[in-house]
């Protein structure tokens, strides 16, 4: 994971908080899109996140199917805790989207047919 990638995910409060609606909304006039373009965002982080986690776990994949050869490994155990203690999607997508680090657009012609 790259170190501007960490140092916002290490920043960011993995509690939920809420957030004031008019803020969102006056970002594009429209409570719903605004909440349309954070959800996308956070499909988006949530996909790359997956991708990078599970390349960093097939190093440590046992291809062999011997139950005794078991074993724990720090390794990856730090690498799931890092993880798991990582900031949810949403709210990741909700910060990067307040702070005015998504840049998205509307397409008109679609908006009212």
């Amino acid at each position: 994971m790259s170190k501007i990638k960490r140092n916002l995910t290490s920043s960011l409060n993995p509690w939920v908080e809420t957030k004031n609606t008019t803020e969102i909304k006056g970002k594009t006039g429209n409570l719903y899109e605004s909440i349309a373009v954070i959800a996308k965002r956070a499909n988006q982080i949530n996909i790359s996140v997956k991708e990078e986690l599970h390349s960093k776990l097939e190093e440590f994949a046992s291809h062999t199917d011997n139950l005794e050869e078991v074993h724990e490994n720090k390794e990856q155990i730090e690498i799931s805790r890092f993880y798991e203690r990582m900031a949810n999607p949403a709210i990741q997508a909700t910060s990067e989207f307040l702070d005015d680090k998504i840049y998205f657009r509307r397409n008109d012609d679609d908006l009212y047919s």
